[in-house]
C-alpha cells in the first residue's frame, strides 16, 4: 500500500528513524484540509511505541480535518545543513503515515497529555505538571496517530558515512 523508497541507499534503518522521532521537538502534521487542499501544520508531539500524540484546541482547521478524514502523514526533520558550494543539503528526515483519532476517554487523555508534558518539561515537578494540566484541561483536545508506515531518508553522503562507519 505504501510506496517503497526509490533511493534505497539513502533509506534510514527503522531504529534510526525511530530515534529521530523520539528526539525531535516538532514536526509537520499533514491532513486533508478544506476543499481537498492539503493542510500541513507545525506541531509538537510525543512518540510512544507505535503511537504519536498531539495536543490541540477543541475546534479549528486541524480538528475539522481529522474529523473529515483520519488519514495523515507526519514529518520530522532532524538535520538540514545547506552546502552552498555543492548545492546540496545534508538532511535526515522521517515521514510517518497513519490514522488519527480524537481521544475521548479522560483517563487516556490524561495519560497522553502527561507524556507530552514530560517530554517537553522533564524537570518540572509532578505537582506543577498536574496543576498545569488541570488548569488547561477544559479547552484541551488530544489526538492519537496510530503508525502504519515509517520512512526515513538521509542525504547520500550521510548515508555513505553511516554505512562506512558500520563496516
Amino acid at each position: 500500500m505504501f510506496r517503497k523508497m526509490r533511493r534505497k541507499g539513502q533509506e534510514l534503518p527503522l531504529d534510526v528513524s525511530l530515534d529521530i522521532l523520539r528526539e525531535g521537538s516538532s514536526g509537520v502534521l499533514a491532513l486533508q484540509g478544506d476543499e481537498g487542499y492539503p493542510y500541513a501544520v507545525p506541531i509538537s508531539y510525543a512518540l510512544d511505541g507505535d503511537r504519536i500524540y498531539f495536543h490541540s484546541a477543541k475546534e479549528g482547521h486541524k480538528v475539522d480535518a481529522v474529523i473529515r478524514s483520519p488519514k495523515a502523514s507526519f514529518c520530522v526533520v532532524s538535520q538540514d545543513i545547506v552546502d552552498s558550494v555543492k548545492y546540496t543539503s545534508y538532511y535526515r528526515s522521517v515521514i510517518v503515515f497513519g490514522r488519527i483519532r480524537i481521544v475521548e476517554d479522560d483517563d487516556e487523555k490524561l495519560m497522553m497529555i502527561t507524556k507530552l508534558a514530560r517530554k517537553y518539561a522533564p524537570d518540572n515537578s509532578s505537582e506543577y505538571e498536574r496543576e498545569y494540566i488541570q488548569n488547561e484541561w477544559a479547552p484541551l483536545l488530544v489526538l492519537e496517530m496510530a503508525i502504519e508506515h515509517i520512512s526515513g531518508k538521509e542525504n547520500r553522503d550521510l548515508a555513505k558515512e553511516r554505512r562506512d562507519h558500520v563496516k
